[in-house]
């Protein structure tokens, strides 16, 4: 049951109400302040009273009714769903919360900070978290497991994937001490799985996808089976098991392609392009990197991503008629890109990297390169571009004769590599 002071106090800061505003003629400011930080219980009576002022009624006849509603709504966060029926759903139900005590109401504001991550609104996201900071000594296991989760997400969303890890990992102790559902612990093992991946902790991406993948395989999830099978490929592809990488991309693809999703495809087809990419399989990597240019429905981002590496591709292989086409292909979708989006200053610096080569603009393709390209992408820590275009701009500093300058950015690219195959 939810302690009734923490109940009085997220409706009260809800309701933008001070503390002076709901005590007045009820109790004292500092006796309200007891009940709000649970330092106090209250008489019945004044309960009452502070929950009439607030327009609330204590009435337990509705909570089965706002416990089912809320177990939907928790359901639609964790599947691809319309927005607009997650947006309506979550309105139905703050109506109820608004005016009914209710046991589901903690679990509910939680969840909110999914919510707002799902249609985007980090900065609400965050607000919620600490708007529940000041509860949270009051949340059970339960809450835990999902406060501590959302937190997660919330770090995983913003880039932050160390405190991310800190918060799935703190989600993941609970488990022992609550009941779930099998497919919301899979959820967690998956989610776990993704971010060792983006912090290139190979094996413990191996282990987690397998967890989860061994659930959903049961469950016939095929979309969370493809997922967990582009994770393993891009894993065994960083350890260089390249077969494996190629039979868990292969069977995500055809995952994709049984279900008729169009995301699934087109980033499996990103990452086989990728791999081949690296066994220097420029053929076959071009031809997964085609599937996704030539897609009419493919995101903007999908589209950009494989015109950069078309470029290279077609670079390396000195069809330099072909790189000419994808850098004005990539001038042109960057243009469509908001000044704001961090990939458009990646995609920048990519397009105009070979565009200056190709133009043999040496003066300007070393400075754009050493001065800014590369400081950006050490700074963002994304070291499978700092490898490749520190190992670019090595072989040009050697082909011009420049072998001290060579040799630095042949070791900026052999660190960026090591920390790529960490296992």
């Amino acid at each position: 049951m939810i302690e009734i002071g923490s109940f009085i106090k997220l409706q009260r800061t809800k309701q933008e109400m001070t503390q002076g505003d709901l005590a007045k003629g009820i109790v004292s400011l500092s006796y309200l302040s007891k009940i709000e930080n649970l330092k106090t219980e209250a008489s019945p009576e004044i309960i009452q009273m502070l929950c009439t002022r607030l327009g609330i009624q204590i009435d337990n006849s509705l909570d089965a009714t706002i416990q089912e509603k809320c177990k939907k709504w928790y359901s639609m966060l964790f599947e691809v769903n319309d927005k607009k029926e997650i947006i309506a759903t979550y309105n139905e139900i703050q109506n109820l919360m608004d005016t009914n005590l209710t046991e589901s109401l903690l679990l509910f504001e939680i969840h909110k900070i999914r919510y707002y991550l799902i249609l985007g609104d980090i900065d609400e996201a965050l607000n919620k978290i600490n708007d529940l900071n000041d509860i949270s000594g009051t949340f059970d296991n339960l809450h835990l497991f999902y406060w501590n989760k959302f937190r997660g997400n919330y770090h995983s969303v913003i880039g932050d994937f160390s405190n991310a890890m800190h918060f799935y990992n703190l989600s993941e102790e609970k488990l022992n001490k609550v009941e779930l559902e099998e497919q919301e612990t899979a959820d967690l093992q998956y989610t776990i799985g993704v971010t060792h991946s983006k912090l290139r902790n190979t094996l413990e991406a191996i282990d987690y996808s397998n967890k989860a993948l061994e659930v959903y395989m049961k469950q016939y999830n095929f979309i969370r089976c493809a997922q967990c099978h582009i994770i393993l490929g891009i894993s065994y592809r960083r350890i260089r098991m390249y077969k494996k990488a190629i039979k868990n991309f292969n069977l995500a693809l055809h995952l994709g392609e049984l279900n008729n999703n169009n995301e699934i495809k087109l980033l499996t087809h990103q990452n086989l392009g990728y791999l081949y990419s690296t066994k220097d399989d420029s053929k076959e990597a071009i031809r997964h990197f085609q599937e996704v240019i030539n897609d009419e429905n493919a995101q903007l981002i999908d589209t950009l991503n494989s015109v950069g590496s078309l470029m290279r591709e077609y670079y390396n292989i000195k069809d330099f008629g072909n790189t000419r086409k994808f850098i004005d292909q990539g001038i042109d979708l960057i243009r469509r890109y908001s000044v704001k989006s961090p990939y458009r200053e990646l995609y920048y610096y990519v397009i105009n990297t070979y565009d200056y080569l190709l133009k043999e603009e040496h003066d300007k393709f070393e400075n754009l390169v050493t001065k800014e390209f590369i400081p950006y992408l050490q700074k963002n820590k994304d070291y499978a571009n700092l490898s490749v275009y520190s190992e670019l701009l090595a072989k040009h500093f050697e082909k011009v004769s420049k072998y001290k300058n060579a040799s630095k950015y042949y070791r900026v690219a052999n660190f960026a590599y090591k920390q790529i195959t960490n296992i």
